[in-house]
């Protein structure tokens, strides 16, 4: 699954989407794809990726009180 940074527009491959969807998870782990290949996996902030459309994630992959609001 691919989300970009909201700062750069940058495509970041998400490597572990169970990370992704956990709402107790502030960071995924990622690979930055940017010029000819994919860079090493680091982690990245949920607060700063969104889908490439521009959309933000969803709150319950992000705040894990969701349901509580």
């Amino acid at each position: 699954m691919f989300l970009a940074e909201k700062s750069t527009g940058h495509m970041i491959e998400v490597l572990d989407t169970r990370m992704l969807m956990d709402p107790n998870e502030s960071s995924v782990k990622g690979s930055l794809h940017f010029g000819e290949e994919a860079q090493d996996p680091e982690f990245f902030e949920k607060a700063g990726l969104n889908f490439p459309s521009g959309e933000s994630l969803p709150q319950c992959w992000t705040d894990p009180d969701y349901r509580r609001r």
